[in-house]
């Protein structure tokens, strides 16, 4: 007959164990293990706590004994298959659940935490039916609920996610983490209002938490209520001092505000956000500091914790190359959005008879006259918004697409999970991300030597392919607007010199301002004249420019203005003067096609060299300088110079016509040269490499 503890031995084990004192279960546990080593109770609890201690590997061993006491004991299979998973073993995870469901049929935890499991596995028609099957035996069940509909949301079936939230939290109507998740998904819908309702819910609920803090404040900046928002995220940061995302969007909220107190801080900042830190997203990273090195240690973090799914199947190698090869551009921007004034023309321009244009769009449906022209440029226009990212991955796949280039890189409307599933042959990192992505499944990035040059090319993970000119494509069909505007429509002094940036203000720190006010101070009757953004920056550089002496009516703010206008506009002013680790990109080649000369300094990384390169490529290389006093003194000699001056508007007027920036054909061809001998490499079995391009006039 088999020793057995007596019930109340079983009542105290069980008693520390419900109240959370797992040091006394242990202790507890062990002496009975000991006494009673074929009794699967205490080796039961033993297992349970040894697993919420972290001590997985003796809570795998006390689970497998109590499992040989006990083979018919289905919490058991389910407790092992807890410890499984957590160990990374998902394969014996699998199989422990589904023998705790073949040993209890309605056993609703089984269900549920196997569904967990084919849901992180990627198997999501197997999760679901499990989730169903969880919620049949257990109707009320609001933590079925609640992860069905997270992976609803990722697989971008967004009605039926708040259908299974609201249930969640009608059976749970305290759910903290339903109306945060309910919330996210609102949010992601541009209902911001109703998200906002249901952050605010979660938080009552859950005054401690700092997630829903978070997104609270980044549906608030979403909306341009920056000072609440920036409320929300310090607070997300009082109460977890380890979610450094909100840490960045501060910096990236007080930058676009103008708000420069915390600049003495910001290089501190930007070697450890990201680097020593949790991950954050690299984008904002951009416009902290010049320095590559960081820029690449801070997207391999990031790529690493968020890029975990494995690739689908990977194509075959042809054996014949394909007639035409088949290029997919990725992006959330196919409308009138600033990537778009630069690509079209390219589109357009590709040689039919070689290559074939696919275009994935995952925007929300924005009809407008960019979207139709992009359509008419490519053969096919595919509109992707409602399907999740693997069903994406897995539609390029099925087109057979030989070359996927990712437009869009870490920014705003980034998609770039769909790139890890490898579907097609060769990746590119291209246009839209300056930098580079650090992950292992992007092969190319698209470069030119001024903005990789080769002392800088370890600090970039994709291979490069080298334009000969400048990587950045133009549409030389620009529509400038014909209008009869003075300076005075726009509040510009009639007489006086006229400075420009119409660079996101966020790019702007105290370095060039400081200089910018210098200059108003040096150049009598001058003006600055800045894009409008919001009140706060207003109020932030005016004060400033008091401080410094200068009238805050000498700073002047830009409204919104369609593209044709805004290129408009650009007559009035004298000289776009740049920013620094983060240049003008599509402003710059704005500024040029209008015929207004930049001064730009030319940086390290790759978002401080842009403005280099289309000078370069525009022959008008003395507009770069090295440093801030060279940039300071050139701005100067241009504003008080008018001869020379002229000479150099004159000279980019001249040079617009004959030289390669804005030769959307000449680019086009180049850049096809580049795409074909990539593939080339891939269709003859080598990995990718470098790639030097020279002008290329073959294409009809």
């Amino acid at each position: 007959m088999i020793k057995t503890p007596s019930k109340q031995q079983q009542l105290i084990l069980l008693k520390y164990y419900q109240s959370g004192n797992l040091n006394e279960t242990i202790k507890l546990a062990l002496s009975l293990t000991k006494n009673f080593p074929n009794h699967s109770f205490a080796w039961k609890a033993l297992a349970l706590s040894y697993e919420k201690k972290g001590k997985i590997l003796k809570s795998l061993a006390a689970n497998q004994k109590a499992k040989e006491i006990n083979p018919q004991d289905a919490d058991v299979h389910n407790n092992l298959g807890n410890v499984f998973e957590k160990l990374e073993k998902f394969e014996e995870a699998q199989n422990s659940y589904g023998q705790a469901i073949l040993l209890k049929q309605n056993y609703t935890e089984a269900y549920y935490n196997l569904a967990n499991l084919l849901n992180k596995l990627g198997r999501f028609d197997e999760a679901e039916k499990n989730y169903n099957q969880a919620i049949k035996f257990k109707p009320n069940f609001a933590e079925a609920f609640n992860n069905l509909a997270n992976m609803l949301k990722e697989l971008h079936r967004f009605d039926e996610a708040k259908k299974n939230y609201n249930q969640a939290i009608k059976f749970k109507p305290n759910f903290a983490e339903a109306f945060n998740n309910l919330a996210n998904v609102l949010k992601d819908q541009g209902r911001f209002d109703e998200a906002e309702k249901n952050y605010n819910q979660a938080i009552k609920f859950k005054p401690n938490f700092a997630e829903a803090f978070n997104n609270l404040a980044n549906v608030l900046k979403d909306q341009g209520r920056f000072d609440e928002s920036l409320v929300n995220f310090k607070e997300s940061l009082k109460i977890k001092p380890e979610l450094v995302n909100a840490e960045t969007e501060i910096l990236f909220i007080e930058a676009s505000i103008g708000d420069h107190s915390n600049f003495k801080n910001l290089d501190k900042k930007s070697s450890r956000l990201g680097i020593s830190t949790k991950s954050v997203e690299p984008f904002p990273g951009l416009s902290w500091v010049d320095n590559p090195s960081q820029q690449l240690q801070r997207s391999i973090n990031y790529a690493a914790e968020k890029f975990k799914k494995d690739p689908i199947n990977l194509s075959i190698q042809p054996k014949v190359p394909p007639k035409r090869i088949k290029i997919a551009y990725i992006s959330g921007d196919f409308y009138n959005f600033p990537t778009m004034h630069l690509l079209a023309g390219v589109l357009e321009n590709h040689n039919r008879k070689s290559f074939e244009i696919y275009a994935f769009s995952y925007a929300s449906r924005q009809n407008d006259e960019m979207r139709e022209r992009i359509k008419l440029g490519v053969d096919h226009f595919i509109n992707v918004n409602d399907l999740s990212s693997i069903e994406i991955a897995k539609l390029i796949q099925s087109n057979n697409i030989d070359i996927s280039i990712d437009l869009n890189g870490y920014t705003k409307k980034s998609r770039s999970e769909i790139f890890q599933y490898r579907m097609s042959p060769i990746q590119i990192n291209y246009l839209g991300y300056p930098s580079t992505m650090g992950v292992h499944f992007m092969d190319y990035i698209i470069a030119d030597p001024v903005t990789i040059p080769d002392e800088n090319r370890n600090f970039y993970s994709e291979k490069i392919i080298y334009m000969p000119h400048t990587y950045q494509a133009n549409d030389n069909k620009r529509k400038i607007a014909k209008t009869n505007s003075k300076r005075a429509d726009f509040n510009l002094p009639d007489k006086g010199f006229v400075f420009c940036c119409f660079n996101q203000i966020y790019k702007i720190s105290p370095k060039e301002f400081n200089i910018w006010m210098r200059i108003l101070r040096n150049v009598n009757n001058s003006v600055l004249w800045l894009i409008k953004s919001n009140k706060w920056v207003e109020q932030n550089f005016s004060k400033e420019a008091k401080r410094q002496g200068i009238d805050p009516s000498r700073i002047v703010f830009a409204e919104k203005l369609s593209h044709s206008e805004h290129l408009a506009r650009h007559k009035h002013a004298d000289l776009f003067i740049d920013t620094f680790n983060y240049n003008a990109h599509t402003t710059a080649s704005d500024a040029l096609w209008c015929g207004l000369p930049i001064v730009t300094k030319q940086g390290k990384q790759f978002s401080a060299r842009v403005a280099s390169s289309l000078l370069t490529a525009c022959g008008l290389p003395e507009l770069i300088t090295k440093n801030e006093q060279e940039y300071e003194e050139l701005i100067y000699e241009l504003a008080t110079n008018p001869k020379s001056l002229k000479t150099i508007s004159l000279k980019l007027s001249e040079n617009k016509k004959n030289k390669p920036l804005f030769n959307t054909k000449q680019y086009t061809n180049n850049f096809e040269n580049g795409l074909q001998k990539a593939y080339d490499l891939y269709f003859n079995g080598e990995r990718p490499k470098n790639i030097f391009l020279k002008d290329f006039k073959n294409y009809v």
